[in-house]
């Protein structure tokens, strides 16, 4: 199981990233790039805070991959 993080440019022009496997795990972003690297920060965040309260995690061999 890969984490696919969805992108998209808005019409105001920022870009907006989701994780679509963590349901709530979306940022946004000035660039296509920074989009991509706030979500993954906020991802990585949301599966810690998950193993901290002892709940399951996805098993990951390729953490992410980025959907076009």
């Amino acid at each position: 199981m890969k984490l696919t993080i969805a992108i998209q440019q808005e019409d105001d022009g920022r870009w907006f990233a989701d994780v679509r496997d963590l349901p709530g795990t979306m940022a946004y972003g000035p660039t296509r790039d920074r989009a991509i690297a706030a979500v993954k920060a906020l991802a990585l965040r949301v599966l810690a805070e998950r193993l901290d309260n002892g709940q399951t995690v996805p098993q990951v061999p390729v953490l992410f991959s980025i959907a076009a």
